[in-house]
């Protein structure tokens, strides 16, 4: 009979070659050298700790999503058909030979989602969370066939139930109801909010990455924020369902972030998007609108709606950064919550800081999140070299995820410049050409600007060596999580 001795030894041996075999699989699939060597030291270190991590944190592509796109037929072959042959007269005929973004740095982006730029569409900058709720319960009171929703983070506080009131509401008009939500994200909503809306007739579920695969996938995300209203009005952006995005958060309080409220074509291609996460978490194809339109508005804002996430073929979130960065020529700023760089936009913003481009970058100068608050400070300096300025923002937590190019190119979506975003999250942004728009984005840009202070090349050395210890050992485990 084994003692427990030998017991133990038996199963730290196990352990030792689930190690190796993991830090195989790791070599194989690695999604960055930086990545790679952290998951081999810790896997050949501290295998019993780290191969149950490595199974959920570590693989790379979310691989059943991916299997359900490459199907010969899918289910959205009909309407995508339909969208292709509806949506022709939208198409905006972008100039290939032309120089920087607007010719064919656009081009490459198009191919990369592999979704039109599409005109005759108006867009609305909504600017914190006062107006970005307005704006969806207008939407959802005006709705007359549909409403879908999307979020990563729901709470069942003051907003989340003013937000079940409307739905509710709109239950009781006759107006169909499609809630998704991340079980990650959303983990601490209560049973009883879910149990309402059901009771009211809304279809209600969670986006699972467990669905279909092994119980250990639990790394990935869905960090999508959509609101479609009859397929005629889609709003997206930063802001989830909770109370600190209208400002009521002890320490991170006043919440600075950004949505746009979107009419025209550009509508049906967000709730494509939508409509493929619905499928997944319900094997579902709902009856919805996809008849494209132009904007009531009359105004012709050229759209690209940007879906990206871990069941792309390629790292398509880190692609579209490097591609509007590389296209900028005079101006690049930007506004993220999360500052963790790979080495692919990192350098991107070196070069384009070093060949003259006016480089930006907004960052909180207070953490949500304290491993990548620090981990971000480990990469100000060689950032700050090349001449890009950092700003650190001083009223409040800005949580906007906003992109401005020279003066026609502005972006607004949920992606951050961190690793989960780049590689791990499923998230969705809106690119749009028009100098009017874009003059909108720069002053409100501008106003956030004014709010801040930059951070000076010899900040980060002049920090304690606690401090520098902590941030640089954050940056060591960023490609890892």
């Amino acid at each position: 009979m084994l003692d427990g001795w030998t017991i133990a030894g038996l199963l730290y041996a196990l352990f030792e070659i689930s190690g190796v075999l993991s830090a195989m699989h790791v070599l194989m699939h690695g999604r960055t050298p930086q990545g790679a060597i952290a998951w081999l030291l810790f896997l050949l270190a501290i295998p019993p700790l780290a191969v149950p991590l490595y199974w959920i944190f570590g693989p790379r592509k979310y691989a059943n999503y991916v299997d359900s796109r490459l199907k010969a037929d899918t289910p959205f072959d009909p309407v995508v058909d339909h969208l292709r042959e509806a949506g022709e007269p939208f198409i905006v005929d972008l100039e290939e030979g032309q120089q920087g973004l607007r010719g064919s740095g656009l081009v490459s982006l198009e191919r990369l989602v592999r979704v039109p730029f599409l005109d005759h569409n108006d867009v609305e900058l909504l600017i914190d969370g006062t107006a970005t709720f307005d704006a969806i319960f207008e939407a959802i009171d005006g709705a007359q066939d549909y409403v879908l929703l999307q979020f990563f983070i729901v709470k069942a506080d003051d907003i989340g139930k003013k937000l079940a009131a409307h739905l509710i509401a709109a239950r009781e008009r006759g107006v169909r109801v499609y809630f998704l939500f991340d079980e990650i994200g959303s983990r601490k909503l209560s049973a009883s909010y879910l149990r309402e809306l059901r009771g009211a007739g809304a279809e209600v579920k969670a986006f699972s990455t467990t669905r279909q695969s092994h119980r250990l996938q639990l790394n990935f995300r869905n960090h999508r924020k959509i609101v479609v209203a009859d397929g005629r009005v889609a709003l997206t952006g930063g802001i989830n369902v909770g109370d600190e995005y209208l400002g009521h958060h002890q320490r991170l309080s006043p919440w600075r972030d950004t949505f746009v409220r979107v009419t025209g074509p550009a509508v049906q291609v967000i709730q494509l998007s939508f409509l493929e996460d619905w499928h997944w978490a319900t094997d579902e194809i709902p009856e919805w609108n996809w008849d494209p339109a132009a904007a009531p508005s009359g105004r012709n804002r050229s759209v690209l709606v940007l879906p990206t996430g871990p069941a792309d073929p390629m790292e398509t979130c880190s692609l579209v950064f490097v591609g509007l960065i590389h296209g900028a020529r005079e101006r690049l700023w930007i506004a993220t919550p999360y500052f963790v760089f790979d080495s692919q936009v990192t350098t991107a913003l070196q070069v384009a800081a070093l060949r003259g481009v006016d480089v930006r970058i907004i960052v909180p100068g207070i953490g949500d999140h304290r491993s990548t608050f620090f981990a971000g400070w480990s990469y100000y300096d060689e950032v700050l070299e090349s001449g890009a300025r950092i700003l650190k923002y001083g009223d409040g937590f800005p949580h906007q995820k906003v992109v401005l190019v020279d003066d026609s190119i502005a972006m607004v979506g949920s992606a951050n410049l961190d690793n989960r975003s780049m590689r791990l999250n499923f998230e969705l942004g809106v690119l749009v050409e028009d100098r009017d728009f874009a003059s909108e984005v720069e002053a409100m840009l501008q106003a956030d600007l004014d709010r801040s202070t930059d951070v000076r090349r010899d900040e980060f050395g002049r920090k304690s060596f606690f401090f520098r210890l902590t941030a640089r050992f954050a940056r060591l485990f960023a490609p890892i999580l």
